[in-house]
């Protein structure tokens, strides 16, 4: 705020002032054509949903399956459920696409039954630091998830997480032409992109999953694998489709420069 002027040097430093406001303003305009736009992950991204929550979708889901795929009075056995689970998920990038397609069922009765929880909060494990982390990270950040709104918007509110974005796009969301294409579809990120008119080279992703990576990449995007949630087994960290791998989203810091191609 400027300080109250006196006498006649009034008007000319008010015009100073004034010329101050107006400069800041273009490089505020100037930085927001420059700074990225990060699009974050949910689960296993920013907290650890591979403790708990992770077991109890996958219970939810095959009990759901089991029921959806039996013969109205015995559930379809466990083998039955893999088996379609895994095609559906290899063809479709999901396997609520494959259900909703092939069996009638409805996309937000699946993500209802799989994500029903006794005490989602004392399921959470996340590291302190998110907000402090997302609040200095420069440029826009989107969460973009694969989780429904409900259960993502309460995981987000439990870390008190939701303030520091500035958009939160769920899987009920993520529709090209009206039919749902969640990640790793690739014409909804084109799309997204147009959406915030932003060069993809100007975009992260930050993720656990190396098939939404890829898909990614391949649409020019800038990459990050995060790891430390996932487990061991299935970690990849040299990919081709990854520019940066961490343990930790914490990290990102360390290699902000790096990913908007700027000089230390």
């Amino acid at each position: 705020m400027l300080r109250r002027l006196r006498g006649k040097s009034a008007p000319c430093l008010a015009s100073a002032g004034y010329s101050r406001i107006s400069i800041r303003s273009d490089r505020t305009q100037a930085k927001s054509k420059t700074s990225p736009l990060w699009l974050f992950d949910l689960d296993n991204t920013l907290h650890n949903a591979s403790h708990a929550i992770f077991p109890a979708i996958n219970r939810n889901m095959n009990a759901y399956l089991a029921k959806v795929l039996g013969d109205g009075i015995t559930p379809a056995d466990a083998q039955t459920v893999n088996e379609i689970r895994l095609q559906y998920y290899v063809r479709y990038g999901a396997t609520m696409l494959g259900m909703v397609r092939h069996h009638g069922v409805r996309a937000e009765d699946f993500l209802h039954e799989a994500h029903r929880f006794i005490d989602l909060p004392s399921m959470i494990r996340a590291e302190h630091g998110l907000k402090n982390l997302l609040r200095r990270l420069p440029g826009k950040k989107i969460l973009l998830t694969n989780a429904p709104r409900q259960y993502s918007r309460h995981v987000l509110r439990h870390l008190d997480l939701h303030r520091h974005f500035d958009a939160h796009i769920a899987i009920e969301t993520m529709r090209v032409h009206g039919q749902m294409q969640p990640k790793p579809s690739r014409p909804f990120l084109r799309k997204l992109l147009q959406q915030y008119r932003i060069n993809a080279q100007r975009c992260i992703l930050v993720e656990d999953s190396l098939d939404n990576l890829r898909a990614a990449k391949r649409e020019g995007l800038k990459t990050v694998l995060v790891h430390g949630y996932t487990p061991l087994a299935q970690r990849k960290k040299n990919a081709a489709c990854v520019d940066v791998t961490v343990k930790s989203v914490l990290q990102l810091t360390n290699y902000y420069h790096r990913l908007c191609g700027l000089p230390r």
